[in-house]
């Protein structure tokens, strides 16, 4: 099993981020570890073990809620490190073969985890929508017979599991949420409440602490339930004692005046006091301040999972200053200061990872949000933000680290509101803008670039640039979702902004005038967009000149205009034009080339020219194969329009000897339920009608049918074709 992070051992739970292979075991996400001194609360949570069996789903919710409004210190009651140790434990007991763990903090964060998973499970392409392949997911949990077990941690929103709750009779659930109001009304898993420890269980989580000095202990049965057995209290308080000369009796007289001096009522949570001395601890363990600047830096991110890379940039170095700021000796101050804040209990550093990561608490990252001067707060936010764009890797080759880069990103927003918008928008607000539209995740992207592009035009002047640039992305997000209307208006008024700015004849504005043409065609205003493009490509002939790729490729979208309009004599001879072009600038086997001549292919066949066709398709089969390989995607959808050609020209026999080693190849390289093996299955079937093969072609078809009423959403339009030609053929 190819993995990266740590290595999958069968004795414990490869806590890291696997690639997953098909048939064996397999972990997708990152597990968290167990802290030191952990206790399954064999007292406070019996019977949990026995409640995960195949066919269960479980949540864990906080037994004590805070008042409304007032911080949730209640809240930390060990729900995560629980759910970790029974995930371990299923896994060191080859109880499951699948384990996938999310952090559920949204539906983009939901929807990235089903694809990583997808690709663990199943070897699915990852590279469709996240929804569909969200989708097939779902539906393989529900048929395998492969024992599994899905985490969802931190559910924030019972909206974002709609359509995504995992069940299975092979599988089990386990979710961890701060309010049962998170849970889907649809469904009744069995809720466990998980409060303070029992004392025995306190007190051997403590004792579990303090090894080093037993004496320290002095004073620990009292201690515990001063703490009322809170496991957060109980984390800060053997920090400081474990990293100072303090005794569980001294460390409860200062709690006890420390508490008087904050609410006299005795009714202040106790982790609300005993952070303050964690943060008064890390002062004194790093007395230039370094501790308590790292500390504000990652109160503003994601505490669930914060890659270490992000406290050791040079945003982060520089940031904490001295002379060493830019070079090794700086990320060794920045290492050193999270190694106080772990000392004194603030920030938990999980050195095990591929980077390390850094957890931290939300109740404590509000609370020192809390008590952050506005000036500090500003300056702590643009130092964070740099540092997300410095350790954001380039195209996003690693799904999981960008996934807790977005969501770092999402806290800071939060956190920062308007602050990173002075002189702008942030580069990190567009970086991870455009990370969800890589992704696919194509719902959450157009919330996202809706949200931003509204808040570009509160704070920004009108005709800022990076207004237009948050109006161009939301214009392509609708574009991507299938919601052509609303992204031509956008495509209008950016045009109109580049025009009144920058001219007419800016590669901008021109750009702009072939996006809008590009809408048009996807909306089938097939007129307006001819004219549109027209104007795109005689603009591109003027400024770029005719042999420029800018040029070639305003071309093409004329072309497929003209190919849409019914004016296929047009786009013949364009398609002509550009491929000579193409061969001639680019060589006859660069992919643009090898597209060109596909899409010639299509005109020509549209055309009428049958024999022409036939031979552009198979010539661009020929050098997709030769270039590609056989089992590439381009290469396989080469080889169905090759097979749809043959249909046209009457060679039934040819045509289903091609549908059949294209579905073939699309099952063994996506699967059997990726849309394009059912709209492949669905070709192949209509053409087992055609020559007279109405079994197999009404097998096949009712197959494809309950395929696509499992894996897509109800109103597909593949699902409405299959439908169709079903009903045409078998009367339903």
């Amino acid at each position: 099993m190819p993995v990266t992070g740590r290595q999958a051992v069968d004795s414990r739970v490869p806590a890291g981020r696997l690639a997953g292979s098909r048939g064996g075991r397999a972990v997708s996400g990152v597990v968290p570890p167990l802290a030191d001194a952990f206790t399954p609360r064999p007292e406070t949570a019996p019977g949990l073990g026995a409640s995960l069996v195949p066919g269960a789903a479980v949540v864990l919710v906080p037994s004590r809620v805070a008042a409304e409004g007032s911080p949730d210190w209640l809240g930390s009651s060990g729900k995560t490190q629980l759910a970790t140790y029974f995930a371990e434990s299923l896994w060191r007991s080859r109880a499951v073969d699948l384990l996938v763990w999310i952090v559920a903090t949204s539906r983009a964060s939901v929807l990235s985890g089903y694809v990583a998973a997808a690709v663990a499970a199943m070897g699915t392409d990852p590279e469709g929508e996240a929804e569909s392949v969200a989708a097939r997911f779902i539906s393989w949990l529900g048929e395998t017979s492969r024992p599994w077990l899905v985490v969802l941690d931190d559910l924030s929103d019972a909206a974002d599991l709609d359509g995504l709750w995992p069940e299975g009779p092979a599988g089990m659930v386990l979710i961890t949420t701060t309010s049962s109001a998170a849970l889907s009304g649809g469904h009744r898993p069995l809720v466990v409440p998980v409060g303070a420890f029992s004392p025995r269980e306190a007190l051997s989580y403590l004792m579990g602490r303090l090894t080093a000095d037993p004496d320290q202990r002095l004073g620990a049965i009292d201690l515990v339930e001063d703490l009322d057995y809170d496991p957060l209290a109980l984390t800060h308080a053997t920090a400081v004692i474990a990293s100072s000369t303090l005794s569980c009796r001294d460390y409860r007289t200062y709690f006890a005046r420390r508490r008087e001096q904050l609410a006299p009522d005795g009714k202040t949570p106790p982790a609300a006091v005993t952070w303050t001395f964690s943060f008064e601890q890390a002062n004194r363990l790093s007395p230039g301040g370094e501790a308590n600047s790292l500390l504000a830096l990652a109160a503003l991110l994601d505490g669930r999972e914060i890659p270490g890379a992000v406290f050791t940039s040079a945003a982060a170095c520089d940031y904490l200053g001295g002379d060493s700021a830019g070079g090794p000796a700086g990320r060794e101050r920045a290492h050193a200061a999270l190694l106080v804040l772990e000392r004194s209990g603030l920030l938990a550093i999980d050195p095990t990872g591929t980077p390390p990561a850094v957890r931290m608490s939300p109740v404590v990252q509000a609370a020192v949000r809390a008590v952050m001067p506005a000036g500090l707060l500003a300056r702590v936010a643009r130092t964070a933000a740099d540092a997300l764009v410095q350790v954001w890797p380039a195209d996003d080759p690693q799904a999981w680290l960008v996934g807790r880069l977005r969501s770092c990103a999402a806290s800071l927003q939060q956190a920062a509101g308007d602050l990173l918008w002075e002189g702008g928008c942030h580069p990190l607000l567009l970086r991870a803008g455009q990370s969800l539209d890589s992704a696919r995740l194509t719902a959450p992207a157009v919330a996202y670039w809706g949200e931003l592009a509204t808040t570009s035009d509160r704070v920004l002047e009108p005709g800022h640039p990076d207004t237009v640039v948050i109006g161009e992305q939301l214009a392509q997000a609708y574009l991507t979702a299938g919601l052509a209307a609303e992204a031509i208006a956008w495509f209008e008024w950016v045009l109109a902004d580049r025009m009144r700015v920058l001219g007419p004849d800016r590669p901008g504005t021109i750009a702009a005038r072939r996006n809008l043409g590009h809408a048009l065609v996807a909306a089938n205003q097939i007129r307006d967009a001819l004219t549109v493009l027209e104007g795109a490509v005689g603009d591109y002939e003027r400024v770029r000149g005719p042999d420029h790729l800018d040029t070639l490729g305003a071309r093409d979208e004329l072309a497929a205009a003209y190919l849409a309009a019914g004016q296929f004599t047009e786009a013949n001879r364009l398609y002509r034009r550009i491929l000579t072009d193409r061969e001639r600038l680019q060589g006859s086997r660069h992919p643009e080339t090898m597209t060109t001549r596909l899409k010639l292919a299509d005109a020509t066949l549209a055309d009428g020219q049958l024999k022409d066709a036939l031979s552009l398709y198979k010539r661009a089969l020929a050098d997709r194969e030769r270039v590609l390989g056989r089992d590439h995607l381009d290469t396989i959808a080469a080889r169905g329009s090759l097979g749809s050609a043959y249909v046209a020209a009457g060679r039934m026999g040819s045509a289903l000897q091609v549908f059949e080693q294209t579905r073939t190849s699309y099952e063994r390289v996506l699967g059997a339920d990726h849309p394009d093996t059912l709209a492949c299955a669905a070709n192949l079937a209509n053409a087992y009608y055609t020559v007279g093969r109405l079994t197999d072609g009404t097998s096949l078809l009712r197959d494809t049918v309950a395929r696509c009423e499992r894996v897509l959403p109800p109103d597909d339009p593949l699902t409405q074709a299959v439908r169709e030609s079903l009903t045409n053929i078998a009367g339903g």
